[in-house]
C-alpha cells in the first residue's frame, strides 16, 4: 500500500494549515493510500546547528526521519510568514535532509513525491511561501506536484469543525491528496 506523511508547518493547536493538510490526507486515503498525520508539536526538534549535529542527531529527529523514510510521499501545508515558509517547517526540513550518523535511516526525501498547500488570513492564501517550499523540496530530490492549493481568508474559509466552507475548494484539496497518492503509487512500481 502507498504510504504518505501529512504534515503542517505550524505548532498552533487550532492551525488552519493542520486542518487543510488533513483534508488533503482524506483525499489520499480515498484514493487508496495509507496516510499518517504527523504533528511537529509532538517532536522536540531543536534549532538546527552543525555543533549540535556533531554531538549526534537528536532522537526526536531520528524518530521523524524514520517516519519520512518509510513513506512514499508527503502532503505539506505551511502558513506563510513574511512571504516564505514557517521557521518550524524550514527547521524540520533542514534536520530531515541531514544524514544521521548514529542511525541507518533511508532518505527522507530522495525520489519521493509531494503535494504542497497553504492557507492564510490574507487574500493570497500563502501562495508566496509555496514557491519557496517547492524550491526547497526540489533541491532535496522531491518531485513536487504541479498542482498546489492556496486558500485565502482562512478565518472565513474554515468552519468551527475545521472543514472548508467552499465545497469546490474542498474538492481541489482532496484532489491534490489523491493525485499525490496516485503518483506515489506509480513511482513505487
Amino acid at each position: 500500500m502507498t504510504k504518505l506523511i501529512a504534515i503542517a508547518g505550524s505548532l498552533r493547536a487550532q492551525s488552519f494549515n493542520k486542518n487543510l493538510v488533513k483534508i488533503a490526507a482524506k483525499g489520499a486515503e480515498e484514493a487508496g493510500a495509507e496516510v499518517r498525520y504527523v504533528d511537529l508539536a509532538d517532536f522536540a526538534i531543536p534549532l538546527y546547528s552543525e555543533d549540535l549535529e556533531a554531538e549526534g542527531t537528536p532522537a526526536s529527529v531520528n524518530d521523524l526521519k524514520h517516519l519520512f523514510a518509510q513513506a512514499d510521499g508527503m502532503l505539506i501545508a505551511s502558513p506563510e510568514y513574511n512571504g516564505s515558509i514557517s521557521g518550524v517547517l524550514k527547521n524540520a526540513l533542514d534536520w530531515l535532509s541531514r544524514p544521521s550518523k548514529d542511525a541507518d535511516i533511508g532518505s527522507a526525501f530522495q525520489g519521493k513525491v509531494a503535494g504542497i498547500m497553504a492557507t492564510s488570513p490574507g487574500g493570497l492564501g500563502g501562495i508566496r511561501g509555496l514557491a519557496h517550499t517547492r524550491d526547497i523540496l526540489f533541491n532535496l530530490g522531491v518531485m513536487v506536484s504541479p498542482n498546489q492549493v492556496a486558500v485565502g481568508s482562512s478565518y472565513q474559509a474554515f468552519n468551527s469543525d475545521g472543514q472548508l466552507t467552499d465545497a469546490d475548494m474542498e474538492q481541489r484539496v482532496k484532489a491534490l491528496g489523491a493525485g499525490v497518492a496516485e503518483t506515489a503509487k506509480r513511482l513505487a512500481k
